[in-house]
């Protein structure tokens, strides 16, 4: 999730965003689609849309989407709010993707609920919307979703929080993403059924955007509400490393246990380095490239991708526990992304 706000200066390569939102053609492959199938002719046009050009994740999913539409033949337009949320952004993009002729649009929507109104106008005009990532509310407002199982990916680190704690008494702090935000919802309440805990043992609970800087400051806030908190569960990676630095001050990095969902390559090395004891990896790349050649498909019969593909979760962790399947750092390291 997300998504969530993982901002990263040094990623900050894709194009500069200005107005409402930024929105560029790309044309990839040659215009004449040679070296793919008639379907993938170069005046097929595919739209993407994501939450942020800055999110490591968006960015991996926009070369997904980039090395599909070359691999496919296609045109790729992209667009991107100015910030995470930025709803009237992603309108003004749909709208503008319509008018320049896509056959299909792929989103990630900052406003699940908001963003429907201008989706429905896009299908109405024969436009296929495919959601990545975070789905809309309802679900059925777009034709397909391409998403990581949240639920699941909260959950396998939940059950593994569960493993390592060996049953000792666990003191729960959770740090998440903000109100009412699907991704962050199902994330929580993965790693809770995971763990066969309840919101009513959670000592601390503290919202972060997702941001490095307000996982610190959670993580200060709960370590002096409740200064035994041994488990703490972060929403992504940059909350998890923040949680970290806070800990590490109080000198009790060593002795509680943090666990986070994304697998990005920083969060990964995390993991390996020790601060972070799992992480849930999940595949933006395979979401995007799995979206183009959607698009693809209906451009050259007219068949429509629908309901929900799960692009795969998978728990990272150098210290494995019985009865929770695992991959190691070697493994997160060449799959991760950002």
């Amino acid at each position: 999730m997300s998504r969530t706000t993982r901002l990263s200066s040094s990623l900050l390569r894709a194009a500069a965003i200005t107005g409402i939102a930024a929105l560029t053609l790309t044309a990839c492959g040659s215009g004449s689609g040679s070296g793919s199938s008639s379907a993938g002719s170069g005046d097929v046009k595919v739209g993407l849309i994501t939450k942020t050009d800055t999110n490591p994740f968006f960015v991996k999913m926009k070369e997904g989407a980039e090395k599909a539409a070359k691999s496919e033949g296609v045109k790729l337009m992209t667009a991107a709010g100015k910030f995470d949320g930025d709803n009237a952004g992603q309108v003004t993009a749909i709208e503008n993707m319509v008018a320049a002729g896509v056959k299909g649009i792929l989103i990630t929507p900052s406003d699940s609920k908001a963003i429907v109104p201008a989706i429905a106008k896009a299908r109405a005009k024969g436009v296929l919307v495919i959601a990545l990532d975070t789905p809309t509310e309802p679900q059925g407002a777009v034709d397909a979703l391409f998403a990581t199982d949240n639920l699941k990916a909260g959950q396998l680190i939940g059950e593994y929080a569960k493993a390592a704690m060996a049953g000792k008494s666990a003191k729960i702090a959770t740090l998440d993403l903000a109100p009412g935000v699907s991704v962050g919802v199902q994330r929580h309440n993965g790693f809770l059924k995971g763990f066969g805990a309840t919101d009513k043992d959670v000592v601390c609970a503290q919202d972060t955007g997702g941001d490095q800087a307000k996982g610190q400051t959670a993580m200060e806030n709960c370590l002096q509400k409740e200064p035994g908190i041994n488990v703490v569960y972060t929403i992504n990676e940059p909350a998890a490393l923040g949680a970290y630095t806070a800990l590490k001050a109080k000198g009790r990095e060593k002795d509680v246990l943090v666990v986070s969902v994304d697998g990005g390559c920083t969060g990964t090395q995390a993991v390996k380095d020790g601060k972070i004891a799992a992480t849930s990896q999940q595949y933006p790349l395979k979401m995007a490239a799995e979206g183009v050649k959607a698009v693809v498909t209906y451009a050259k019969d007219g068949k429509k991708a629908s309901g929900y593909t799960d692009t795969g979760v998978t728990l990272i962790t150098d210290k494995a526990q019985a009865g929770v399947d695992s991959k190691d750092t070697a493994f997160g390291l060449e799959n991760c992304w950002g």
